[in-house]
């Protein structure tokens, strides 16, 4: 089958590798035309659901994620409205601003996530879009191509919770904006930013997409090694343009703190059985969902064990089918600091469950 293709930004949980096998165990099943994806991200999964003609829901908590749906799910001028938008952003003198004073750097500069000249130019992007008084789908548009444009200029490994001590090739590019490459949808799609225990308990599905970010499986893993919300931090402060308060040499949101802004599916601690809360959460999330299908993804370096899951898939369904994935290990699971949990083989392997309700 061909692959629809879609656009993302350096993204921990991207699933653009995964995606064909996702697409090839969705497309083979009859009857499916409302599909949820639960967990959406960067969108790369609502994105392809929707070219292939799905009314496709994208859920997500964080609101850069329900900008980057919104834009390619919701949005329906031509592109030649939103080029001349981007054509004029893009034509603006830079300023020193909020953004300059805390995330800019000089080239003398180590520690940053930006070379100055990007974030003057941010700074005057930012601050025109809310200037134009755009539609919210309009601007969703621009904050995708901004966000996006931003990520190819970036100085760091991929998230904003440290940044590279000497600047990247690519933080040495000026940034510009481009027009995302948006879509003709033929499905009824719908964007929400909510919790996902609220979106299934008012929608129901023919196929849902679960993909929870888990945790990492190592117990000396620090919690804030794997929450979104302080990976991504900076893109939530790009849609709000809030200039919130700061903490720590990131320079992250106060309100991206780890005591405040984990989901459950990251939590790390267990419970008095001395099983994963996350996992206890899973298995809720699939009793509440009501959908003929799940496709659950499953990444090996997670807190639960793939037997722990056939059994939460078991006691609510049938298995369908099972896809397994071998990849290489990513650069950040090398790191020293998680050498406790590698297995030996060094394999990291994916997993697609798919089950259908009883």
């Amino acid at each position: 089958m061909i692959i629809p293709k879609t656009e993302g930004i350096k993204y921990a949980g991207s699933k653009l590798k995964l995606l064909p096998h996702i697409l090839e165990m969705v497309t083979s099943l009859k009857g499916v035309e409302h599909v949820l994806d639960g967990f959406s991200g960067s969108t790369r999964v609502s994105q392809a659901f929707a070219q292939l003609g799905y009314s496709t829901t994208s859920n997500d908590i964080s609101s850069w994620s329900e900008v980057f749906a919104t834009c390619y799910l919701m949005s329906n001028k031509d592109d030649i409205y939103y080029q001349e938008i981007i054509d004029h952003l893009n034509a603006l003198p830079p300023i020193d601003g909020w953004y300059s004073a805390n995330y800019g750097g000089s080239l003398s500069d180590t520690k940053k996530p930006f070379q100055l000249k990007n974030t003057q130019r941010l700074d005057a992007i930012r601050t025109e879009m809310d200037r134009l008084d755009l539609s919210w789908e309009d601007k969703c548009v621009c904050l995708t191509s901004l966000i996006q444009a931003l990520d190819k200029v970036d100085n760091t490994m991929g998230h904003y919770v440290a940044y590279l001590n000497g600047w990247s090739t690519r933080s040495h590019h000026d940034m510009k904006l481009k027009l995302p490459i948006r879509f003709l949808s033929r499905g009824q799609n719908r964007v929400i930013r909510d919790d996902v225990f609220n979106t299934v308990g008012k929608y129901r599905f023919d196929l849902a997409y679960m993909d929870p970010p888990y945790g990492s499986n190592n117990e000396k893993m620090p919690p804030s090694r794997v929450r979104y919300a302080a990976y991504y931090h900076l893109w939530t402060t790009i849609v709000n343009n809030d200039n919130p308060s700061l903490f720590g040499k990131a320079n992250r949101r106060e309100d991206s703190r780890d005591e405040v802004a984990g989901s459950v599916f990251e939590e790390f601690r267990r419970n008095v059985s001395g099983d994963f809360l996350a996992m206890e959460a899973l298995k809720s999330l699939i009793q509440q969902t009501n959908s003929h299908y799940i496709l659950l993804s499953y990444s090996s370096g997670g807190r639960a064990t793939k037997e722990q899951l056939m059994d939460i898939i078991s006691d609510n369904g049938k298995l369908v089918n099972v896809n397994v994935i071998d990849y290489q290990k990513n650069v950040m699971s090398q790191m020293r600091s998680t050498n406790e949990w590698i297995n030996s083989d060094g394999k990291h392997l994916e997993f697609l469950f798919l089950m259908e309700k009883i």
